[in-house]
């Protein structure tokens, strides 16, 4: 399976249009990494700054870090506005660029997880509405400062982004990185931050377990045989969370890993470090 291209994290200074003026020199905004459909874009301001994204404002910690997402199919910008602690503003738009997706097909499915029976329904709704609830949080935590290690190792089967065709009807694209492994492989946290969602068994996802990394960046693993954490637990970098499984929709053992910063959802394979994984291109 080709490799996605990597969120470099390089520093790059970008200029941003002043819609005020003051004396002296203007102070620089910068963003890190590449500006890609499904990717995630960091901002640093200076501190005491605020920053808004579409005129919605966004949380920044207290060093001036914030992030940007880009969703799968945008080809609009991002309006990125930064009022500074002097009160200049300053305006930048971010443009993501094209991404080209796999399409897959899946066989064999029950028929009844491929269009849900009626008896599902309410079900699979309060479902949604638990996993909505789940990634409400926002606050200044900057878990995701340090970067972002893979959560277990193995074949990559399965990638963001990737159009599914089920029992031969196509349904929405596939949001997260799939790892192949077999059930009872332990599942590691690939950031600090604190668990705000612990279902054991949601119709589609299975046992679904979210992270929340701060500035409401959550990672989600689902189809899991086992959680070993609680809702509201601070977990470490490297901690052991969950054990990888078959539960809800899945045709085999795996981990479907999936990200969203706040209501986008983007791509975690860009955040890693593809040498760190051997066998991801085994299958």
């Amino acid at each position: 399976m080709p490799e996605p291209t990597p969120l470099r994290i390089v520093p790059a200074v970008i200029a941003l249009v002043a819609t005020t003026t003051t004396q002296g020199a203007e102070e620089p905004v910068s963003f890190e990494g590449e500006m890609v459909q499904g990717g995630l874009v960091i901002g640093q301001a200076p501190a005491g700054s605020s920053v808004s994204i579409d005129g919605e404002p966004v949380v920044t910690s207290d060093s001036g870090r914030f992030l940007v997402a880009f969703e799968r199919e945008q080809t609009q910008p991002e309006k990125v506005e930064v009022t500074l602690p002097t009160g200049m503003r300053l305006e930048r738009r971010l443009e993501p660029q094209p991404r080209e997706f796999d399409i897959q097909r899946i066989d064999g499915l029950p028929q009844d997880q491929v269009t849900p029976p009626e008896s599902v329904l309410a079900r699979i709704r309060d479902d949604a509405r638990q996993a909505r609830e789940a990634r409400r949080r926002r606050d200044a935590r900057a878990d995701w400062a340090s970067g972002f290690d893979w959560p277990l190792t193995g074949p990559v089967t399965g990638v963001y982004g990737s159009q599914r065709i089920l029992n031969g009807e196509p349904r929405n694209p596939h949001w997260g990185i799939d790892i192949a492994a077999d059930t009872g492989t332990p599942v590691r946290a690939p950031a600090p931050g604190v668990v705000t969602l612990a279902h054991p068994d949601m119709y589609f996802s299975g046992a679904t377990l979210f992270i929340d990394h701060g500035h409401g960046l959550v990672s989600a693993f689902l189809h899991l045989d086992a959680i070993h954490v609680d809702v509201g637990d601070e977990v470490d970098r490297g901690q052991l969370i969950a054990d990888v499984g078959a539960t809800g929709r899945a045709t085999g053992p795996h981990l479907d890993w999936r990200m969203n910063l706040r209501e986008v959802r983007i791509d975690p394979a860009l955040l890693l470090d593809w040498s760190e994984n051997p066998n991801a291109e085994a299958r």
